[in-house]
């Protein structure tokens, strides 16, 4: 047992060799994090509530403005689409890491045929897109029987 434990200075070894290589091989292991659910997630994340009268979807847009974004209804379904450009600020150097998404995306959401369009609303705000989608009331007629 006493052989496997060493207790010897090497005064060879480079502690700041060592660090860096330490280091090199964390960016490494971060480029090689992609294969997660970071570059595969194009879509907004969503969270769909329902009371009696209307449904409210909420949408995860991070780091975007109102502006690169587009909600539409169409044919019962809730369509909420943009496009993130990336930062050209950047001119020199390389970049070690990116899990920012970049590029179009678009999220279909299909609704049930008892939504008022003409009253959706939607807000922005602090990277959260929140819309209202109110339902129509029940149409119909009771039949007498006779």
């Amino acid at each position: 047992m006493a052989a496997l434990i060493s207790s010897s200075w090497d005064p060879n070894y480079d502690l700041e060799t060592s660090v860096n290589s330490i280091f090199d091989d964390l960016i490494k292991d971060l480029n090689v994090t992609r294969r997660g659910n970071v570059r595969a997630r194009r879509f907004p994340a969503l969270e769909v509530h329902e009371t009696e009268k209307e449904y409210s979807v909420k949408a995860e847009l991070p780091g975007m403005t109102k502006d690169q974004i587009t909600a539409d209804v169409r044919d019962n379904v809730l369509i909420i689409s943009g496009e993130v450009k990336k930062d050209e600020k950047i001119k020199e150097g390389k970049t070690l890491v990116q899990e920012r998404r970049y590029g179009h995306f678009s999220r279909s959401i299909s609704l049930p045929p008892n939504i008022k369009t003409e009253d959706v609303t939607a807000k922005f705000e602090n990277g959260i897109l929140e819309m209202n989608l109110p339902k129509s009331s029940p149409s119909g007629k009771k039949i007498d029987i006779k």
